[in-house]
């Protein structure tokens, strides 16, 4: 078993892109964690019959994985994100992301239109907050769907274990990843945004990478580790997170761990 220490080359990145340089974690988002929601992504658009007829916003879109799979059904997809790196890394993958505004980007659609309004608007960003659930419903055309998901209740998921870490260093009111996990609670977040909750579903995420390194990078990478590392020190944080990811490797060097995530879909009411 490797030893509980960071290695070098993890230490050298994560010096370099914590919270304060952002570049790095971008990379390591969209080539390391990204695709461990992929299941959830896939789930969404199954049961909503996501293709060519859904008009899709993503809300907190990230560096563009889940619209490039739903363009992949026919659907027309636009994406907003503030992260400026993280837009990059769409618009490399041929997406057009923007900031935000009333005027988004559209990307890899047989109508390249931008629209005041879309059938489905996602927000697979975590946790997520009533904000951006709220934003989200404002672009909801009447009848459309807004889609929140979230992380399931802690004991379906494995990562909770290392999350604990972000956890124990964070200052008092930094977000709960799971927060949202309880029964009812991304139905009621629907409901404060004015849509009326008509279905969702639960789905494995298993997390897995190829070792130590690529895991600690890669839950870095997803944001929910940074006010941790603001009050801790990003070194400090990396190694207790490699320690923790421990009972998690195998004996090939990989790391695997079993998570379940639940997403809820709301109606904008018409008229």
């Amino acid at each position: 078993m490797a030893s509980a220490q960071v290695t070098g080359s993890t230490v050298d990145r994560i010096r370099t892109d914590g919270p304060t340089g952002r570049g790095g974690r971008a990379r390591d988002w969209a080539e390391i964690q990204e695709r461990m929601l992929v299941p959830l992504y896939q789930d969404v658009y199954r049961r909503l019959e996501v293709g060519a007829a859904t008009s899709l916003l993503g809300v907190g879109c990230r560096s563009g994985l889940a619209l490039l799979l739903a363009a992949g059904r026919g659907a027309q997809v636009a994406g907003v994100e503030a992260d400026g790196g993280l837009r990059e890394l769409a618009a490399a993958r041929g997406l057009q992301v923007s900031p935000g505004g009333p005027a988004e980007g559209v990307a890899r659609s047989a109508h390249p239109v931008p629209r005041p309004a879309h059938s489905l608007v996602t927000v697979f960003e975590q946790p997520p907050v009533p904000a951006l659930v709220a934003r989200a419903a404002a672009r909801a055309l009447p009848g459309g769907q807004v889609v929140v998901a979230s992380w399931g209740p802690a004991e379906r998921c494995e990562s909770a274990a290392v999350l604990e870490v972000a956890r124990r260093h964070a200052p008092l009111g930094a977000p709960d990843p799971f927060a949202a996990a309880g029964p009812g609670a991304l139905e009621s977040l629907l409901a404060a945004a004015g849509t009326r909750p008509s279905g969702g579903g639960r789905v494995a995420c298993p997390f897995a990478y190829a070792g130590l390194d690529s895991a600690v990078r890669g839950l870095l990478s997803t944001g929910l580790f940074d006010r941790a590392e603001e009050a801790a020190g990003t070194a400090l944080v990396a190694k207790e997170l490699e320690e923790a990811l421990h009972p998690f490797l195998r004996p090939d060097g990989s790391v695997r761990m079993a998570n379940e995530f639940r997403w809820a879909v709301g109606t904008r009411p018409r008229g």
